[in-house]
């Protein structure tokens, strides 16, 4: 860690994403609220609208890919961060004037998803061009803890700021985080080579040069498989847990109760983060991604077994604590390796295309659990989603995923010396 804090470009780019990341968790639940109370949305139509955030990675998440290896990454997170404090900034404005509806909020959510789908794609791709190869895992680690406290008090604290000023004004809080990320970024001095200009170079070919690369790569494509179907199963269960959470006729907990929720998952993704590293490095990167998988089911089971009362919120809370921790554990793990696997020139496409269908997922999976929901029952759609990631964790031991190894990282490109 100490190697990491010397290098002056990834201090910043922390910094830039910590200030962002805590405005957003707040926002987590300020518009969940605002859906589901505020415009008084089915879980049918919630999902609908969850569903507008993530239908661009759908639709233009492999060119995105494309474009972002063929330009500086840098200014793209610089104006899609001051673009999407924008867009937020508009959600209370049109509230208060009495001009928001679904409608309008799906299509504000969707041009925050443009932004975010440039963003993302510039910055994991970004990330290699700042660190050495070896000390990816760990400044994935640092990134994913930052964003796991933000987590752990981001909920809770907008839990308290609805109750105070309402969930509308809550998201002004994440607009100005955004606009200041973006000022963060903008001052990031490290050298990035430009993408040196190519007459002959076609959409098509690259973007079937990111597909390949992505899908004929033997422990690549297990990888990328397992996440599409956790995201699939995953959109799906946090559609319903909102409802399940939240309303009366369920377990009632409300706005705050949902917020303690997340908070204690965010406390479990933080433990989970502090033991990534090091369970990696025992057990090597195939051997925990797998296990991670397979264990994904067992805390949700508390969540489907609680009922209304006194013993409601800690169930619920403990079983989130739990998927959490596991997903705080996997996930630097992940990023990391795939991120040391692929050569530079690859990274924005090969995370582009990942990124692109695990979203594609999610547009299906959260209006398919509210529609489960609306014509069932929210405890029958969680089971449906625990049978999910289970299927999926049994995909992940079955697969050749369970033999990665950062021994098999080999890139065809170095990142540029950093500056420190």
């Amino acid at each position: 860690m100490s190697r990491l804090v010397q290098i002056d470009g990834y201090r910043r780019f922390w910094a830039a994403s910590t200030v962002s990341v805590f405005g957003t968790h707040i926002t987590t639940i300020a518009l969940q609220i605002l859906v589901v109370e505020g415009l008084r949305a089915s879980a049918t139509e919630y999902g609908l609208v969850s569903s507008a955030r993530w239908l661009p990675y759908l639709l233009f998440g492999l060119v995105a890919g494309v474009l972002i290896d063929r330009h500086r990454r840098r200014p793209v997170l610089v104006w899609s961060d001051l673009g999407r404090g924008l867009l937020l900034a508009a959600i209370p404005l049109l509230y208060l004037g009495e001009a928001l509806s679904l409608t309008t909020l799906a299509g504000l959510l969707f041009c925050f998803g443009m932004l975010s789908l440039l963003y993302d794609t510039a910055e994991q791709a970004y990330l290699p061009r700042l660190v050495p190869r070896e000390l990816l895992t760990p400044a994935n680690a640092q990134l994913q803890l930052t964003t796991n406290l933000a987590q752990t008090a981001g909920p809770a604290l907008g839990g308290v700021l609805i109750r105070v000023i309402t969930a509308p004004i809550a998201i002004v809080v994440d607009a100005v985080s955004y606009l200041a990320s973006g000022l963060v970024l903008a001052t990031i001095r490290t050298s990035e080579p430009a993408p040196q200009p190519d007459e002959r170079r076609d959409l098509v070919r690259e973007l079937r040069e990111g597909l390949s690369y992505v899908y004929r790569h033997r422990l690549l494509r297990a990888h990328a498989i397992n996440g599409h179907l956790w995201f699939l199963v995953h959109s799906a269960l946090t559609t319903v847990l909102t409802f399940f959470v939240v309303e009366k006729g369920q377990l009632g907990l409300g706005a705050f109760g949902l917020g303690l929720v997340y908070a204690a998952g965010g406390v479990g993704a933080v433990l989970g983060n502090a033991l990534s590293s090091r369970l990696s490095a025992r057990l090597d990167a195939g051997p925990t991604m797998v296990l991670c998988s397979l264990a994904k089911a067992l805390p949700w089971l508390l969540v489907v077994f609680a009922r209304p009362g006194s013993a409601a919120l800690p169930m619920v809370a403990f079983g989130l604590f739990g998927f959490w921790f596991l997903l705080g554990v996997c996930g630097p793990v992940e990023m990391g390796w795939r991120q040391s696997i692929t050569p530079d020139a690859l990274q924005a496409r090969m995370g582009g295309t990942i990124r692109s269908v695990n979203r594609a997922a999610v547009v299906i999976g959260a209006p398919l659990g509210g529609l489960l929901a609306d014509h069932t029952s929210d405890r029958c759609a969680l089971w449906a989603g625990i049978v999910g990631l289970a299927v999926a964790g049994g995909y992940a031991y079955c697969s050749p995923l369970r033999r990665a190894s950062y021994a098999d990282a080999a890139p065809e490109a170095q990142p540029a010396s950093p500056r420190v």
